[in-house]
């Protein structure tokens, strides 16, 4: 179940957050509870997945892009994801969560989240998100104009670039399956 309550959580406690600059950066502080928990004793990576999506929503506040959604109505997606799980999150485990947007193409956007717990990286996730309406994807020139950035995507980091161009060759749909 999506944990709602953590997410009113996180939006009330950042209520009075100032506002960020478009490529400004969100943290978010959290602890690992026993229904986060898999048979291994340490956090489910699906629920890793959705305590990013808790700061990615806050950011989403602070920077301005739920307002433009909401004035557009135009829904939010995630396209894809690559993830690296490096240190277990333990129960009962304070950690952080540093959420930020890197840059953007002619579709998507590229958000770059990590959770920490002190100085250990425990996790780092590399999304591809889109701005969608009636008729497909907004073009993030057009959802940053109607937040009011004005400014072109800084360079991907190689890193980054790397992985859109081999999501690239990536057949779709999938070779196996429907044969199935």
């Amino acid at each position: 179940m999506y944990p709602f309550i953590r997410l009113a959580k996180e939006l009330v406690l950042h209520r009075k957050a100032g506002d960020l600059p478009t490529l400004g950066t969100h943290v978010s502080h959290h602890r690992c509870w026993p229904q986060d928990i898999d048979v291994f004793m340490e956090m489910n990576n699906g629920r890793i997945l959705t305590i990013l999506d808790l700061g990615r929503t806050v950011l989403a506040k602070r920077v301005g892009l739920l307002r433009a959604l909401s004035e557009n109505r135009w829904g939010l997606t995630m396209a894809g994801v690559s993830v690296r799980y490096r240190r277990r999150i333990r129960p009962f485990v304070k950690f952080r969560v540093v959420s930020r947007a890197v840059g953007w193409d002619a579709r998507f956007f590229y958000l770059d989240q990590s959770i920490w717990i002190g100085e250990h990286c425990a996790a780092q996730a590399l999304y591809r998100s889109a701005v969608t309406d009636k008729n497909g994807i907004v073009a993030p020139e057009r959802v940053f104009a109607a937040m009011g950035y004005t400014e072109a995507s800084p360079a991907l980091p190689d890193w980054i670039q790397n992985w859109v161009d081999a999501e690239a060759t990536r057949p779709w749909p999938p070779e196996h399956g429907a044969d199935l």
